[in-house]
């Protein structure tokens, strides 16, 4: 089986430009808030408790 190379890659859904314009910045944003606040606080605690651990 060979690629033809003239044929055009397939329109993604994802790709194309939304009909609304809007956008989705601020969701993106409150996503990695809502996951990153408890990370970032989690990786705090785990230096903090391994820090007493090891320095008695």
């Amino acid at each position: 089986m060979s690629h033809d190379s003239s044929q055009s890659p397939p329109d993604l859904p994802h790709a194309a430009p939304r009909s609304s314009g809007g956008t989705r910045i601020p969701l993106i944003a409150f996503s990695w808030l809502w996951v990153g606040a408890p990370l970032v606080y989690g990786l705090y605690e785990l230096i903090r408790k391994a820090t007493q651990l090891f320095t008695g």
